[in-house]
């Protein structure tokens, strides 16, 4: 019956959970049937008895009344709505998919209800009593079930809707804003104002609306893309097939004669290099469809700017010729005044409309901008979820995360400025239509000179467009690198390895820099041709113009209109070439993106999810390899029955490729080998995005051996998780990764080795709970690749696999007796196993569905893991200590007390208020202070330059009234021209001299501050990377450092010029008509508030959209790494949602920016256009005083102005905004280091030489507000003893070796190794003396020789040496390149084990005399595991060793053991003593199956 309810409604119709929870409701099936069947079932049965009357009765009927038509109009209304909502029902369904059925059947119900109610109002008017209580019970039953489907309704809403939909209106007062509110930005003056008054939140930013947000964007976007791409494919398929035949064709002309066949041949050989060249080593790809599917996505946006911006281009040129009027008017005695005033108004009236358009067709702009790159980013991250292993190989986690920034903020740049490409052409055509006017054929010269620029500019953009491609290249190594550095930051402080990946990052900065320098140069050249640009051209105009006949004259109607006109040309022709280097370096981040995007998908058809007979799973002929026509990994893989599966070297690839190729029925779960942890709070890892049912998590938790471990964390299943579950230990997060798969209640589990890093004991308890035949998934399909043989017996099937093929296949038993590789295996490495399974196999009953999976490790097939974990060496949870939570909701409702070291990863720091003068200062410094004095002083003289050749220009504009009807002086005309020229040429001059020197300091300055974050950041204790998200830590050497290299230079230089710019132009206003100095006060006061209102928003605003964006890297991130995860759960369209969201929060901070700019804009043009006013009336008023050269300075002046002074509010607050970046970047340089490398306290040489450790009364946190993990630890451990330390999860194993390499500083008390205090001595000379084999293996992208020597200390022969002993040799040999072979990003291309013993190699090089082993073999099989062990031995019998351990038999040979509890030593004694006694020892032997030391072989 429920299911029928469920299908019915398309939801749960009973959940009593729904009930379980502080915020309980009723699900909503069971709102949408019980609820309303209930009043409408009691009408239908007794109500058509109340119709009776209609038929039988002779009375007459009793006359209408109005509460009578007020029923019948009240019901008929209720029965329209009913219709609407059945109508809206079907129209629905019809576009959509279907509507479950009860949005069809409710409302059909209603209308039939309606029609009773209807006839019964009309039936009672036969009786004597008009009410019907049928009704009225009815109608108080419909109140009662309609007020919970009210409340329901009215929850939701406030949850959901009133944020999404009420928002909009009652946030956003966009939506609501009145015509003029919009065309002047009037309604975001609230905003403005609250930012003046308080530093902005994100949440005081109002929700964007519905059509802005990213959801309706991207699926437009995605529908044109994927058309878009199928074409491109097409395209490229033709190209492939005509190459093709072409090579067809090549081959059947080398036949003809050998001669011409070797010119063939040379011929050839001469095209493979060029196109080598041409395209580096990347294969061809569907090309040319991201532009059109831009295009075609926001086509309504790009008419209508274009609609603004030709008006405004239009009307641009219409102050020329009023000024001209101006002139005239002012020259000519005898105008009357009225004119003079009408001119005044229509300049001021033309500014305003000019602006109005201008600020119309920028938001467009800015707009078009922000969901462009929106748009990239969803596209790129959806890529990332479903691209193929080979695509995913081309591409790093660091390049994707380029694209998404970089790349797509060049899209964005792009966009703004996207209709110059025509608006430019234009305005340049009409200029010269109307010089043409005034200058006649003279107007030639100058575009003689512009003609003449076009080519130098093309020849600078395409040298930028080279230099900024190899940068590209160099910041994608970089920032591979750096996150290199991150992820695997433990194993490079624990060898102290810092200074050579330093120097790897400095070598890679030095190119970028030095390309940066040759960038700057270019761009300086490129300045100082544009501001010679439209001096040059006037002055060739007017030299031509006077020298060609004796009678043209230059006078001041000419020369002002000639020069306001050349103004307007400045702008297009500088916007030009910037747009067109934009559009290059757009053209490259295309060519990337098209790439990526268009790479190939998983490709999902060889999975079948059919129902197969008789088999959950199965395989058939299965070949698995990494990539195409790749070498096969697993070949043949045939099996098919309820499970299947399979192991050895290349387990990982069966379990990651599970969900690439065979058939399977039902849903399925993944364990992968290394866990993967999400930044969120441990329940939300566990239930990972279903819904909560209270009885089965608690269930779930308990089963997989998490309650002692919630009572441990300071907020229980609350507590936040660091990034890649950095404060768990590796056992816990095995732990939780399990819990997550047992919760999905899924029909097959693949399980990959997930019992490898827990201990002994715990791992029994997880089989018999979880795993077992009596466990959670007895009656699932269990999949299990393992190293463990002591469950061997309790499974269905075994699998054995070898050399990437099935060796044998059967049930314990049958494997046994068939005396194969199995048998022998198990004979091997069996007997200390055997007493505990023999334990245990007794009484197992029912064996439901579980397959094992079990390989040896001789072929060290080439393999990859399982990438999901990335590999960071996690924090062992000890005590209750360094943990950490992040109480949601829920939590703040039962825990509002925020425990001690509760929080872990702490909200990103958003510096408020003004930005300190302190910043713009150590910028200053780090150019150089005088550097930065001269660049300021160049364009100081500049300016006076200029207005120099203003005034000279009046000047001899003035001389046509003084020689008015005689003949113009040769040596005057001569002498005008000359200085006219020389004050041209030394302006630019000066400026060239400025921008050199500009860009030598800026880089100079990205120099030192990024070798400053660097050093620093290599220098921060371990504690620091536990509460700072990895995203933010890169977001700092990418975005920030980008804005230092790039941005800010350029935001100087253009704040300079505005400046200088301004005050000239005021300066010569004034001199003109001195009363305007009077005006400039109040206009000055206004434009002052208006700067100080905005600035302070839209500062504020970019630190909310830098936060902001953070987290799209960070989740991005995470995705990529958990992919397999993701992928096997099927939990895409979640994490793409997630992303979604994440996006639409940075998208609102990012709007309202672009809209403070506009407010911003609009006020200052206002303040331009009364400049212009005002100097046009007193021009007016003053006429029979002023020279006509005079005013037409003045005015012209004053015309220009308005641009200026938006650019410099603009170039302020961008300034402010980017000189964030130097804030941001100096609070990472001012993070507290850990004890320096080096002291003046060295040890002995040859320190350790015994190896002697002894611990006096040693405490340790891990944070000073935490608990002590260590509570006063003595100990003594004698030269070369071997000592094991164990015990259970959280008892202070791993923090133990933390100390001795003083990751962690002392509490109290000491460690001695022999005799010298190890805090009194540089780290790097500890850490030297002392070798680790870590528990997670992680080695970075370089050579296989660099990730065992990054110093080049060793020579070759050593480096084979301590392979061989590591037996990688033979493996090593048959690499390609041998000891140079490139080990791909996290060791991607080697498999676990393999990685194990590259890390087991770097120890036998070092050689320390103290060796620590952390957990070294939990993920190793038990064969590596034995070569591990006996190297160990023989290789380092003459050192001390210190082994942590799970298995208990890697230890059972031991000097000694030490058992941890809580942080204390409860036992130390050797293994035979503490068997014999009864303690803690001998329970977790017992667990694990010891009785003796004998037993064990290892």
């Amino acid at each position: 019956m429920s299911a029928a309810l469920d299908e019915f409604c398309g939801s749960v119709f009973w959940n009593a959970s729904y009930l379980d929870r502080p915020d309980a409701d009723l699900p909503v099936c069971f709102q949408q049937t019980v609820l309303v069947w209930i009043p409408l079932g009691f009408l239908w049965i007794l109500g058509p008895w109340q119709v009776l009357p209609m038929c039988k009765s002779r009375d007459k009927k009793s006359s209408v009344t109005k509460l009578y038509i007020i029923k019948q109009v009240l019901t008929t209304l209720l029965m329209l709505t009913a219709v609407a909502e059945l109508v809206l029902a079907a129209v629905e369904g019809a576009e959509q998919d279907p509507l479950p059925a009860v949005q069809y059947t409710n409302p059909s119900l209603y209308i039939a209800t309606w029609l009773l109610v209807l006839l019964i109002h009309d039936a009672r008017r036969f009786c004597l009593r008009r009410d019907s209580g049928i009704l009225f019970c009815f109608w108080t039953l419909s109140l009662l079930c309609g007020s919970l489907l009210f409340q329901s309704l009215l929850r939701r809403a406030l949850q959901v809707g009133f944020v999404a939909g009420n928002a909009e209106s009652a946030l956003n007062p966009e939506v609501t804003a009145s015509f003029l509110s919009s065309i002047t930005f009037e309604w975001y003056s609230s905003m403005v104002f609250k930012g003046y008054r308080k530093p902005l939140e994100i949440e005081d930013i109002w929700e964007l609306k519905a059509e802005d947000k990213m959801q309706s964007i991207y699926t437009v976007f995605e529908k044109n893309m994927k058309t878009a791409v199928r074409k491109a494919q097409a395209e490229l398929e033709k190209r492939k097939r005509k190459k093709r035949r072409r090579e067809g064709g090549l081959d059947h002309v080398n036949n003809i004669s050998k001669a011409q066949s070797q010119d063939i041949l040379v011929l050839q050989t001469k095209k493979k290099k060029g196109d080598k060249g041409d395209s580096g080593s990347h294969k061809d790809y569907p090309r040319g469809w991201l532009m059109k599917t831009l295009g075609k996505t926001f086509w309504k946006n790009l008419l209508l700017s274009v609609t603004f911006k030709l008006v405004h281009d239009l009307i641009v040129f219409v102050s020329p010729q009023l000024l001209k009027l101006l002139i005239a008017f002012v020259s000519d005695e005898e105008s009357f005044a009225w004119q003079g005033y009408v001119y005044a108004i229509l300049l001021f009236l033309s500014a305003m409309i000019q602006s109005l358009c201008l600020q119309q067709y920028f938001t467009l702009c800015f707009k078009l901008g922000t969901q462009v790159r929106a748009s990239l980013i969803a596209a790129i991250y959806k890529k990332s979820l479903t691209m193929s292993s080979a695509t995913r190989k081309e591409s790093t986690v660091g390049e994707t995360v380029n694209l998404m920034s970089a790349d797509a903020q060049r899209f964005m740049d792009m966009a703004n400025f996207i209709h110059q490409l025509w608006s430019s052409p234009l305005q340049i055509i009409l200029s010269i239509v109307f010089l043409w006017g005034e200058l006649g054929p003279s107007v030639l010269a100058g575009l003689a000179v512009m003609v003449l620029l076009i080519p130098i500019n093309w020849f600078l953009v395409a040298k930028s467009r080279t230099i900024q491609v190899r940068n590209m290249k160099n910041k994608d190594e970089r920032m591979k690198i750096m996150s290199e550095i991150l992820n695997g930051i433990k194993i490079l402080k624990l060898f102290a390895w810092e200074p050579s990946f330093e120097k790897r990052v400095n070598e890679i900065r030095a190119h970028e820099l030095k390309n940066l320098l040759n960038f700057s140069y270019l761009q300086s050249v490129s300045v100082f041709v544009f501001t010679c640009a439209p001096f040059l051209v006037s002055l060739a105009s007017f030299a031509v113009y006077v020298l060609v006949d004796e009678n043209n004259i230059l006078d001041a109607q000419k020369a002002f209109t000639a020069i306001s006109l050349f103004n307007v040309l400045r702008f297009p022709m500088a916007m030009l070439p910037l747009v067109l280097s934009s559009l290059v370096q757009t053209n490259v981040s295309t060519v990337r993106l098209e790439r990526y995007l268009a790479g190939e998908d998983l490709d999902t058809s060889a999975i079948h999810h059919s129902p197969i007979e008789g088999s959950a799973v199965r395989f058939s002929e299965a070949t698995f390899a990494w990539e195409r026509d790749g070498d096969a990994a697993i070949r043949d893989g045939a099996c098919g029955q309820r499970q299947a599966a399979g192991g050895g070297c290349a387990q990982a690839d069966v379990m990651r490729q599970l969900f690439l190729s065979l058939s399977f029925q039902g849903s399925l779960a993944y364990v992968p080998q290394q866990a993967w942890i999400q930044n969120a709070t441990l329940k939300d890892n566990i239930l990972f995005g279903s819904e909560l049912d209270e009885a089965r998590y608690q269930q779930v938790i308990k089963a997989c051996a998490l309650l002692p471990d919630l009572e441990l964390l300071p907020a229980g299943d609350q507590t936040e998780i660091g990034e890649k579950g950095i404060n768990l230990s590796g056992g816990q997060k095995q732990r939780v990764s399990l819990a997550r798969a047992v919760y999905s209640n899924a029909d097959i589990y693949v399980l990959d080795d997930p019992l490898s890093a827990v201990d002994a004991h715990v791992g029994k308890y997880l089989f018999e709970h979880v795993l077992g035949p009596k466990g959670l998934l007895q009656n699932k399909t269990r999949i299990l690749v393992t190293h463990s043989i002591s469950f061997l017996p309790l499974v269905d099937n075994i699998v054995v696999m070898g050399a990437g093929a099935v060796s044998e296949q059967g049930s314990y038993g049958t494997l046994l007796a068939n005396r194969g590789a199995f048998a022998q295996f198990l004979n091997s490495y069996g007997s200390q196993e055997k007493d505990a399974s023999e334990e245990d196999t007794t009484g197992t009953g029912n064996k439901t569905g579980l397959c094992v999976c079990l390989g040896d490790m001789k072929n060290l097939a080439l393999s990859s893991s399982d990438t999901s974990g990335g590999c960071y060496e996690p924090y062992p949870a000890s005590g209750n200590l360094k943990i950490s939570t992040n109480s949601l909701k829920k939590a703040q409702e039962e825990a509002p007390k925020q425990v001690k070291g509760q929080k872990l990863i702490e909200k990103e720091a958003v510096e408020t208020g003004k930005v300190k003068l302190s910043m713009y200062l150590r910028y200053l410094r780090a150019v150089g202070l005088w550097y930065s004095f001269w660049v300021a002083m160049g364009y100081v003289a500049q300016y006076v330059a200029y207005v120099g050749t203003n005034l000279w220009l009046s000047a001899w504009t003035d001389d046509a009234e003084r020689y008015l009807n005689e003949t113009y002086p040769v040596e005057q005309r001569d002498l005008r021209i000359g200085v006219f020229g020389a004050l041209g040429v030394s302006q630019a001059l000066f400026l060239l001299f400025s921008t050199i020197l500009s860009a030598y300091g800026a880089v100079r300055a990205s120099r030192v501050m990024h070798q400053q974050l660097l050093g620093n950041i290599l220098r921060a204790p371990m504690s620091f990377y536990d509460t700072t998200p990895m995203g933010r830590i890169v977001n700092r050497f990418a975005k920030d450092i980008f804005t230092i290299d790039e941005t800010i230079p350029m935001s100087f230089r253009s704040w300079l010029s505005c400046l200088m710019g301004i005050i000239s132009t005021l300066l010569m206003i004034t001199l003109a008509t001195p009363f305007f100095a009077l005006i400039i006060i109040p206009l000055g006061i206004f434009y002052y508030f208006v700067l100080r209102f905005y600035i302070s928003t839209s500062r504020q605003l970019r630190r909310v959209d830098s936060v902001t964006r953070s987290p799209i890297y960070s989740h991005f991130g995470e995705t990529v790494s958990g992919l397999s995860v993701i992928r096997a759960y099927g939990h895409q369209a979640r994490f793409l949602q997630q992303n979604e969201i994440t996006m639409d929060i940075n998208q609102k901070a990012v709007y309202s920016w672009i809209i403070s700019n506009r407010w911003l804009a609009i006020r200052l043009e206002f303040v331009g256009s009364l400049v212009v006013f005002f100097s046009a009336l007193l021009a007016v008023i003053s006429k029979g005083t002023l020279e006509g050269g005079i005013v037409g300075l003045s005015v012209s002046s004053a015309l220009n102005v308005t641009q200026t002074l938006n650019w410099l509010v603009r170039t302020s607050s961008e300034l402010e905004t980017n000189i964030v970046a130097v804030e941001r970047v100096h609070e990472y340089t001012k993070v507290k280091n850990e004890a320096p490398w080096v002291t003046d306290k060295r040890p002995p040489r040859g320190w350790p030489s015994k190896g002697e450790i002894r611990f006096v009364d040693y405490k340790v946190r891990y944070r000073p507000e935490l608990e002590l993990v260590l509570q006063g630890i003595t100990c003594n451990i004698g030269s070369t003893e071997k000592v094991g330390v164990v015990g259970r999860t959280g008892a202070g194993k791993s923090s133990l070796t933390n100390c001795l390499f003083r990751l962690l500083e002392a509490a109290g008390g000491k460690i001695l190794i022999d005799e010298v205090d190890i805090a009194t001595i540089g780290l790097h000379d500890l850490r030297k003396n002392l070798t680790i084999i870590p528990q997670d293996p992680v080695l970075f992208t370089g050579t296989l020789r660099m990730n065992l020597d990054p110093f080049d200390q060793y020579t070759d022969e050593e480096v084979w040496k301590a392979l061989e002993l590591a037996h990688l040799k033979m493996y090593v040999q048959d690499l390609p390149g041998r000891l140079l072979y490139v080990v791909s990003e996290g060791g991607e291309n080697l498999s676990v084990g393999q990685r194990q013993l590259v890390c087991l190699a770097r120890a036998l090089l070092r050689k320390a005399k103290i060796l620590i082993l952390d957990e070294a073999t939990a993920a190793v099989d038990l064969e590596t595991d034995h070569l591990i062990q006996t190297t160990i031995r023989s290789e380092f019998a003459d050192c001390t060793v210190l082994t942590i351990a799970h298995r208990l038999h890697t230890i059972m040979d031991s000097n000694r053991v030490m058992v941890l509890q809580a942080g204390r030593i409860v036992e130390f004694d050797s293994p035979e003593e503490l068997l014999g006694k009864a303690g803690v020892f001998s329970m977790m032997a017992k667990d694990a199956g010891i009785t003796n030391t004998e037993t064990t072989t290892l």
